[in-house]
């Protein structure tokens, strides 16, 4: 892959990125898969960031100046503001899940309520892997 090609498939991997950030800026409840989206998107992007940096012919000032604006996005917008959003959410999510499990009345269950509470866990699951895989995220940045 020539060094233009990577720069194309790095815009078009960036603007990815950028739509799926507008598209949670939008959103006040984070779908599990949507989390995900974004973080293999924001990892994606800064490991072709890596790779570029490298192959990109250094008097190209244009090529690293888009390569920095993308460095600041992730780092200003992303890291400084939807990561800590999303964790919020993801905590939020959490508390609200384990609340309405406690308050469910463990005496008197129908099939309904074992159903409800069984989605209720599912749901919860779902939501403290996601939570893992957003700390692992953190722990990166605390690393660089």
């Amino acid at each position: 892959m020539s060094s233009n090609e990577l720069f194309e498939l790095f815009i078009i991997e960036f603007e990815k990125l950028e739509n799926l950030v507008n598209k949670l800026n939008s959103e006040n409840e984070l779908p599990v898969n949507q989390i995900v989206e974004i973080y293999y998107q924001i990892t994606n992007v800064s490991s072709m960031i890596e790779v570029m940096k490298q192959q990109i012919d250094k008097s190209d000032l244009s090529s690293f100046e888009k390569i920095s604006n993308v460095e600041n996005f992730i780092s200003k917008k992303f890291n400084s503001t939807i990561h800590p959003k999303i964790m919020n959410n993801i905590e939020n999510s959490i508390s609200e899940i384990t609340k309405n499990l406690q308050s469910l009345d463990s005496d008197q269950k129908s099939k309904e309520i074992i159903e409800n509470e069984a989605k209720l866990y599912e749901k919860l699951r779902e939501i403290m892997s996601t939570k893992e895989f957003v700390k692992q995220y953190a722990a990166g940045l605390s690393d660089d």
